[in-house]
């Protein structure tokens, strides 16, 4: 039998930017026996778990979920709502962006790359005045959508999405608004609805705390409007085959249905008034990135984010010093102390490492986390300031998280 589990003893530290570690309550519930995915117990999953994920999306109107990665969620975006040589404008904030990017290209669109020059425009959020200005100088309409990023996975900004559907209205253009929040749903603060986003991309494996597998597109009534108009080729992407399907709970081909049924828990956790719901989420995961910052200044070393206000609650890119190899340094991390971090991307491959801080996570496993760290460093020969542990755990101990023991637990959807 192939060997797959190479950690002896104790869990593996799991500190990527997705995929998260799984809670036990999502394991449990995905080891379920499957069932009958046309029969009417299913049919009740279905409409349980469309409307958990809507609430998670914070959205009124469709989510169309596809048993495919974040990849396949951004082709469905653009399948749906595009016709082949549509102009569409992607702003680029990192790796992922990027990837976006060329993804469009190959689907024959005309995909116009916006944002700030070389490395430096990866360590900033969505600089919303430059999707003004161009759409602005864009008078005959020609650009169909606006694609950005909401949390760059690959440099740790977070972009403020309201501020770029302000800057589409105050051009007064009709372009849709398009959104991969594939590592922010769920972690990082995010209102589809209220933002006035489009199409909303996600995937399982980040906030949501799921195995790899299933992704999703949030909908707005403008983009089901202009799909009704595209002429991409699509057939397994298509929503109007799924939404009609969803209505009952059901979908036009075989769902992932374990991992349906660790949506529906991944739900009931993340909407449980008991620990704050939603709002307790996000200000639990904004609390753990500034202790990882914390400890990052502490150590007198850079983030690769360098806007204050965009530091995402997700994720923190360290900054290696010249002439040190940073996928070196994580090499020694993971060997030594059992410790996964992510891998510098694109243009900062080699010139830093990520730490994740998301999902099932808690003050202890940070600490840990940034232990490894923090020894690995040392290790490696890169000269420290001071200690991040202790930076990490005094803003711990100052800035105890809010219990929320006197609130109702919320009751399944089902019940």
């Amino acid at each position: 039998m192939l060997e797959l589990d190479f950690h002896p003893t104790g869990h593996h530290f799991l500190q990527i930017p997705g995929p998260s570690p799984v809670p036990d309550r999502i394991l449990r519930a995905m080891s379920m026996p499957t069932i009958d995915h046309r029969g009417p117990e299913f049919g009740a999953l279905g409409l349980r778990v469309l409307k958990g994920v809507a609430e998670v999306f914070q959205t009124k109107h469709p989510v169309v979920i596809y048993p495919a990665s974040g990849t396949g969620a951004w082709e469905a975006a653009l399948a749906n709502t595009m016709s082949a040589g549509d102009d569409v404008l992607m702003y680029e904030t990192g790796h992922f962006a990027a990837l976006w990017h060329r993804m469009a290209t190959r689907l024959g669109l005309r995909a116009e790359r916006i944002g700030l020059p070389g490395v430096e425009g990866w360590r900033r959020g969505v600089q919303a005045h430059l999707i003004e200005e161009r759409l602005a100088a864009d008078r005959e309409h020609a650009i169909k959508a606006v694609c950005v990023v909401h949390n760059e996975t690959s440099t740790g900004a977070t972009s403020d999405i309201l501020a770029v559907r302000r800057a589409i209205d105050a051009a007064k253009h009709p372009a849709l608004l398009m959104v991969d929040s594939i590592s922010g749903l769920a972690s990082a603060e995010y209102r589809h609805d209220e933002w006035g986003a489009d199409v909303t991309i996600a995937g399982s494996q980040k906030g949501l705390m799921l195995p790899p597998g299933i992704s999703f597109n949030a909908l707005s009534p403008r983009a089901i409007e202009a799909s009704r108009f595209a002429k991409l080729p699509k057939s397994f992407w298509a929503w109007d085959e799924m939404m009609e399907a969803n209505r009952t709970g059901y979908f036009p081909y075989t769902p992932a249905t374990n991992l349906l049924y660790g949506l529906a828990e991944s739900c009931d956790m993340l909407l449980d008034d008991t620990h704050g719901g939603l709002a307790g989420a996000f200000a639990r995961h904004r609390r753990w990135g500034e202790a990882v910052r914390a400890a990052v200044a502490a150590w007198g070393l850079e983030t690769q984010c360098v806007e204050p206000q965009s530091h995402s609650p997700v994720l923190t890119g360290v900054v290696m010093p010249p002439g040190v190899d940073a996928d070196r340094v994580r090499k020694l991390i993971h060997e030594r102390f059992d410790l996964s971090l992510g891998t510098g991307l694109g243009k900062v491959k080699g010139r830093m490492f990520r730490i994740g801080h998301l999902g099932n996570c808690n003050d202890l496993t940070l600490v840990a986390a940034l232990g490894g760290c923090e020894m690995g460093l040392k290790l490696a020969g890169v000269k420290l300031a001071a200690s991040g542990v202790q930076a990490a755990m005094a803003h711990f101990a100052e800035h105890p998280l809010p219990l929320h023991a006197g609130a109702a637990p919320r009751r399944a959807a089902s019940e």
